[in-house]
């Protein structure tokens, strides 16, 4: 953080700058927070979190609070200079009413009081006031703590003084509107996820997360997280690999400034005996996903930098194939951080960085630092090239293997799988394959299909564990070539993005059994796409079916239940809290259900519920992936035992 140019602390009204009202953020909020599930009541946490990040990338925040209330509403309490609270000249009203109710207006346009923000890629805590039943704001500044309460967005009554104060900051409290979201339960653990990560990426900043909704059963005391890092993005390359084999103890850190010292650059990166390249990276604390010009600079860099030292140290003289970049990158974990004083966000999710200059920067930075590097650590040096070598070796293999699927894969009803009950349908936007755990549920699925546009694929066993297997050996799996051939997309495994046009079925649905068997099939399948078909889910085609746990009869009344809590209401409602009234059946496959059972419930698309897979996190995600598919099995028991008084993990 000390690299970060510094703001000025003259914060006041004269710094906030007003661009546009929020009367329409009501109207289209999923313009604004992406939707009104889920992903979009997290999104109003984040957006209010960001205001607090971007004091302490400014210098003056050190302590943030996140606390989930009883009742599901949200405080965020921070030690900075707080929201200025005079009275804004052009306006006539204070800063700090114009800041929560303004859509735009903010200190963040002025670059005397943020050089560098990160809440500029979102939509402001005016827009999660506007979303909010209800919000409160303190102010702790200039030794007074200044109050103002908010309904929909707009102000209830002026600011005024409560108290007097020797703390400095913002606490905000803020009820999201139920007559806009669908979801109003937060999840502790995608709370957690995100702070975590933000803690890495602001090293020196305390963040604390608490639930008073769980109270710990010892102490009484509501659950909880604090989240801390001295070693910054050395620290989060750690946790990430944590469950993987290290090729050097150390990361290798890389920090520098362009020129004119506007544009940090900051990253650390660590070689494992893994076969996958996971680089994670961020602008102004932006998850950039989809990577931009900072991710093509230190690619640039890193081919070039190696190629050099491979070649000086005569390295590649008896390689029979090239080496692409992606040989370079086999193994390899990164975190990528840079700061943007104005940031150019591509198309509309705004996850990819377009400043053309930034890759320059990058690139120069990396291309020095890590040439200085190898010089100085030789042997690591020739232990990363050995790593390359072996990856272009095994990728010519793995060509061999993924050709010969592709063969099978020519045309559209040439070369199916046997086992494929295909259907009728030939527009993949309408149609639908699901992914079925065993010939028995395959077989009742294939009945209660509707044989237009749902086609099915069922799984003998366990596919192979992708996580702990070399890229050439998926090929030789018989389940993996299946549905690889099936969904008919020609490129997987190659360099670029996957060859969506090709896609076969729009969605791409996973039926398991509802026990720990499916549980672990269901996360096999998971691994696989996340790590090979992974466009698949940023295209938002891939899902999970909620087949019933139990269900419930009493004379002709008949209720399917999906959770324990459902089970316990049908019986207090159908047989007046008396389970001995009511009739149980509890679903241990999808096989023990009849056709037509299998269709009401599960595949019938006016009644059924699918699970859309998203990944907020990719870094979580691949830590998350690592632990519970990985070859020690400590870590894997210690995730899930932490992770089980929050009940369930979405990844």
């Amino acid at each position: 953080m000390s690299e970060i140019p510094q703001a000025n602390n003259d914060y006041s009204a004269s710094n906030i700058q007003v661009l546009e009202g929020i009367e329409h953020v009501r109207k289209r909020p999923a313009m604004y927070i992406g939707d009104v599930g889920e992903r979009g009541l997290h999104h109003m946490v984040y957006e209010v979190v960001d205001n607090s990040i971007d004091e302490a990338m400014a210098g003056y925040a050190k302590n943030i609070e996140v606390v989930i209330n009883e009742d599901n509403s949200i405080t965020v309490v921070d030690d900075g200079r707080g929201i200025p609270v005079d009275t804004h000249a052009k306006e006539g009203l204070s800063a700090l009413e114009l800041v929560m109710t303004r859509l735009g207006a903010g200190g963040k346009f002025d670059k005397d009081s943020y050089k560098v923000s990160g809440g500029l890629h979102g939509v402001g805590v005016s827009c999660v006031n506007a979303l909010s039943a209800k919000c409160a704001v303190k102010v702790y500044r200039d030794g007074k703590i200044h109050e103002q309460f908010y309904k929909e967005g707009k102000a209830i009554e002026r600011i005024k003084v409560v108290g007097k104060t020797d703390r400095t900051g913002t606490e905000t409290q803020f009820w999201p509107d139920g007559t806009i979201f669908t979801v109003l339960e937060y999840r502790y653990d995608t709370l957690a996820s995100r702070l975590r990560e933000l803690a890495f990426l602001n090293k020196g900043v305390r963040i604390t997360l608490t639930d008073k909704r769980e109270l710990d059963e010892k102490s009484g005391e509501p659950m909880g997280d604090v989240f801390y890092s001295e070693g910054g993005l050395m620290e989060f390359v750690k946790y990430l690999d944590k469950n993987r084999e290290g090729l050097h103890d150390e990361p290798i850190y890389i920090s520098g400034i362009d020129d004119d010292g506007s544009t940090p650059v900051e990253l650390a990166m660590q070689y494992n005996s893994s076969y996958r390249e996971n680089i994670h990276s961020y602008v102004n604390n932006i998850n950039t996903h989809e990577g931009g010009t900072h991710v093509s600079g230190f690619k640039k860099a890193l081919t070039r930098s190696l190629k050099n030292y491979a070649d000086q140290e005569g390295l590649l003289k008896k390689l029979k194939f090239s080496i692409s970049g992606d040989d370079f990158r086999e193994g390899l974990t990164c975190i990528i951080s840079v700061k943007v004083p104005e940031p150019q966000f591509e198309g509309q999710t705004k996850t990819k960085l377009g400043n053309s200059d930034v890759s320059g920067i990058v690139e120069s930075i990396v291309n020095k630092r890590i040439s200085e590097y190898l010089e100085e650590n030789p042997t690591i040096g020739k232990r990363i090239l050995q790593k390359v070598i072996l990856s272009a070796e095994a990728r010519n293999a793995a060509k061999k293997a993924r050709e010969a699927v592709q063969k099978k894969n020519a045309g559209f009803g040439g070369g199916l799988p046997g086992k494929l009950a295909s259907c009728s349908s030939r527009k993949a936007e309408e149609c639908e394959l699901f992914l079925v755990e065993g010939d028995s549920a395959g077989g009742s699925a294939k009945q209660a299909r509707d044989r237009k546009f749902q086609a099915i694929l069922p799984l003998r066993g366990k596919i192979l564990n992708v996580e702990k297997a070399h890229p050439s050996k998926i090929y030789d799996n018989e389940e993996i070539k299946n549905i690889i051939t099936a969904l008919g997309i020609p490129n997987i495994g190659q360099e670029g993005e996957l060859n969506l046009e090709k896609l076969r079925y729009h969605k791409l649905v996973i039926m398991t059994d509802a026990d720990v068997d499916g549980s672990h099939i269901r996360t096999l399948l998971l691994t696989l796409f996340y790590r090979y078909l992974h466009d698949l889910i940023e295209a938002g085609h891939v899902y999970i079916a909620q087949p019933p746990l139990y269900l419930v009869k009493m004379g002709k009344q008949r209720r399917y239940c999906w959770t324990e809590e459902d089970r316990i209401r049908a019986i207090d409602e159908m047989g007046k809290g008396d389970e001995s009234k009511v009739g149980i059946q509890r679903y241990k496959g999808l096989g023990e259900m009849n056709p037509d059972q299998l269709w009401d419930t599960t595949m019938d698309p006016d009644r059924r519920t699918l699970q859309q897979v998203s990944i907020d996190s990719a870094a979580e995600a691949d830590h998350i992936f690592s632990t519970l598919m990985g070859d020690d099995v400590a870590p894997r028991r210690e995730f899930i035992e932490r992770n089980a008084k929050y009940a369930k993990i979405d990844v």
